[in-house]
């Protein structure tokens, strides 16, 4: 390990960190993932500061190109992490100084890992959500079209799990369909309050150099810029919002999942799920599982602890930055990828299950239009 004067926030500090504290405080083995995006901040901070007179047009470069070089050395595979690298950042500029030498620290100029680490959250926010919102589009699109081709099947609805009255199928779909809708106009709600750069606010009170943000919110194409810098380093509202959003959506799911395990059981036999979708037994030969939708059903839980997580860890935190806020981002990154995978199987079990339509017609019993009869005679004036 490097001694403490060694590190990027050194200066005051002589011998080494505790081998455990090291351990504790690393990221690196999650926050890789954000290479693209910190590499995108820093190209675009590294212009900023030849706006401002602070790199020439020579360094600008130098580092652009040194960052580039990063960039491709990534998307290979053949970045090469050293045990020093605490996080995503430190690996980065290491590499860059490795690539152009003592001009890779000019980079750093007024710049904060306050400011940077919340900048790079919400670049990977913004294009995580573009894609959570395609996959979800896919899955309400697929509900849709399938309604509207067996719009003519009937079978019983349920209250409390009881016979109630005879609904469409295609209802049941749309039901599910509806309330997709909503979590999508939420995912679009989340990502608008995301989009507000951070960048220039420095360590907590902004960023004394001449930065121009506009460039900076041109360049990482963000909608507006903060309007406090305390607020902009510090604040993990918009965190607490995506994943709120993220329970809401997977417990429509859950909901869903349920109601079609309960309808491909033999009891109901209403549907069938394709095998593609399905497991079976290490001991029963003629088992057939429904691990995808049970699966999906027991996800929500997982989203849900990760958000009750993120709430305690911000519970009591002072204003300004403080180490906790680095469980934002593994809280982050697991519930994007629980969403991708989730919405991807939900959409494909929609799309190749089979109906069983005589088995829905003869679920079907005369006493479960008593309350239409009851209001015809109403309409009668009996």
């Amino acid at each position: 390990f490097l001694s403490q004067g060694d590190k990027l926030w050194g200066g005051r500090f002589s011998g080494s960190t505790d081998p455990v504290m090291e351990m504790l405080n690393a990221s690196i083995s999650y926050d890789q993932r954000l290479f693209e995006v910190d590499i995108q901040g820093s190209m675009a901070y590294a212009k900023a500061l030849e706006k401002a007179g602070i790199l020439s047009k020579t360094e600008l470069e130098k580092i652009l190109g040194g960052l580039e070089k990063i960039s491709e050395e990534w998307s290979k595979g053949v970045f090469v992490l050293k045990s020093t690298d605490e996080d995503i950042h430190t690996a980065n500029e290491r590499r860059l100084k490795e690539l152009i030498g003592d001009v890779a620290g000019k980079l750093h100029t007024g710049r904060s890992r306050n400011d940077q680490v919340v900048t790079d959250l919400k670049l990977f926010m913004k294009n995580s959500l573009s894609v959570i919102s395609t996959h979800l589009l896919q899955l309400i699109k697929t509900l849709v079209e399938r309604a509207a081709i067996e719009i003519d099947v009937i079978l019983p609805g349920y209250t409390h799990l009881q016979k109630a009255q005879p609904i469409r199928w295609s209802q049941f779909l749309l039901s599910h369909a509806v309330a997709l809708t909503r979590d999508s106009e939420r995912l679009g709600e989340v990502k608008r309050r995301i989009n507000v750069l951070p960048l220039g606010s420095g360590a907590l009170a902004g960023n004394p150099l001449g930065i121009d943000r506009e460039l900076l919110c041109c360049e990482l194409d963000f909608a507006s810029i903060s309007l406090n810098s305390m607020d902009a380093v510090s604040e993990r509202d918009f965190v607490v919002e995506f994943l709120s959003v993220a329970t809401l959506l997977m417990i429509h799911l859950s909901k869903m999942a349920e109601d079609l395990i309960i309808y491909s059981t033999s009891e109901f036999g209403f549907l069938t799920l394709s095998d593609t979708y399905c497991t079976g037994s290490s001991l029963m030969p003629q088992k057939k599982n429904p691990d995808s939708l049970e699966l999906i059903r027991s996800k929500a839980g997982r989203v849900f602890g990760r958000l009750a997580a993120i709430l305690m860890v911000l519970k009591g935190l002072p204003s300004t930055y403080n180490k906790d806020l680095q469980e934002d981002k593994e809280a982050v990154f697991d519930v994007v990828d629980t969403l991708n995978a989730v919405l991807q199987v939900a959409t494909g079990v929609i799309s190749t299950l089979q109906i069983n339509k005589e088995n829905m017609e003869r679920a079907l019993s005369p006493e479960m239009l008593a309350t239409d009869l009851a209001l015809y005679l109403v309409r009668k004036g009996v």
